[in-house]
């Protein structure tokens, strides 16, 4: 569960502020997936979704999404709290509950049927519990057909779990195509996969290749009103349509709250 707190002031310590906080389903696999659909994709999130009540919830509303959900059920829910500035800068406190418990075993062959991606997160990847299954459900995509595409998440992530053990399991799930922000990248160092995309906010990307090539793109022009799930958008842009596509669904993205679509959105007619 997403939780975005769009902040009119800075906090105040030992006082309140008035913001705006809105619910909607969230982490970011979850909103890739719905991205993908809300682009004109189709889309399964495989996953350990908690038994609660937030989880039930947050099922209803990927599935009002459009996104098949796939995997066990036991646990807490996590949630992560996405606190935004009045200039649409964000920090994030992330809890991921049961999703970081999902085993190698509970990876079905059947949810990487008709499957073109698969799309990692980082904190599935990196993290000490689900790294396993992350790397398990890479070498089924694979023997399916599919690509393998990372995000590395978080520079803190990448750089708490280690250079070495960043590469290591990148290499394992067979990754062919990273996503990474600048700060991101610069913590994990050289990644020895055939393609990575460095997003940089504003001022678009930057592709490099495994051959030393280099290509890069603008966003366009857009309202600012909230960064979060921006870089989801884009992954999800990128794997349906290509450059142009995931810089329109980023621009759509910061003109609103929250990483998740907003009701209506069609796939751009110049992508």
């Amino acid at each position: 569960m997403d939780v975005v707190v769009q902040l009119s002031r800075l906090p105040v310590a030992d006082d309140d502020v008035p913001g705006e906080i809105t619910l909607s389903a969230g982490g970011q696999a979850a909103n890739v997936a719905a991205w993908h659909v809300a682009l004109g994709g189709q889309a399964r999130l495989a996953t350990r979704l908690g038994d609660d009540r937030t989880g039930a919830l947050v099922g209803m509303m990927l599935a009002d999404a459009g996104v098949e959900v796939v995997g066990p059920r036991g646990g807490r829910t996590g949630i992560v709290t996405s606190m935004v500035t009045p200039d649409g800068k964000r920090s994030m406190v992330s809890d991921r509950g049961a999703s970081a418990d999902l085993a190698p075993f509970e990876v079905e062959d059947t949810w990487f049927d008709e499957c073109a991606w698969l799309h990692l997160s980082g904190y599935a990847l990196f993290g000490e519990r689900s790294a396993p299954a992350a790397i398990a459900a890479g070498a089924r995509a694979r023997r399916a057909g599919a690509g393998v595409s990372v995000d590395l998440s978080s520079a803190v992530l990448v750089a708490t779990a280690g250079r070495a053990r960043v590469r290591q399991a990148v290499e394992r799930c067979g990754a062919t195509l990273v996503f990474a922000n600048a700060a991101e990248h610069e913590a994990a160092g050289p990644l020895r996969v055939p393609r990575t995309v460095v997003k940089c906010g504003a001022d678009g990307y930057v592709v490099t290749d495994a051959g030393g090539g280099h290509s890069w793109g603008a966003l366009p022009p857009a309202v600012v009103r909230d960064t979060t799930g921006a870089g989801d958008a884009f992954a999800a842009g990128w794997l349906l349509g290509g450059p142009s596509l995931a810089l329109d669904a980023a621009r759509i993205c910061v003109a609103t709250t929250g990483a998740m679509p907003p009701a209506g959105v069609e796939r751009p007619a110049s992508s």
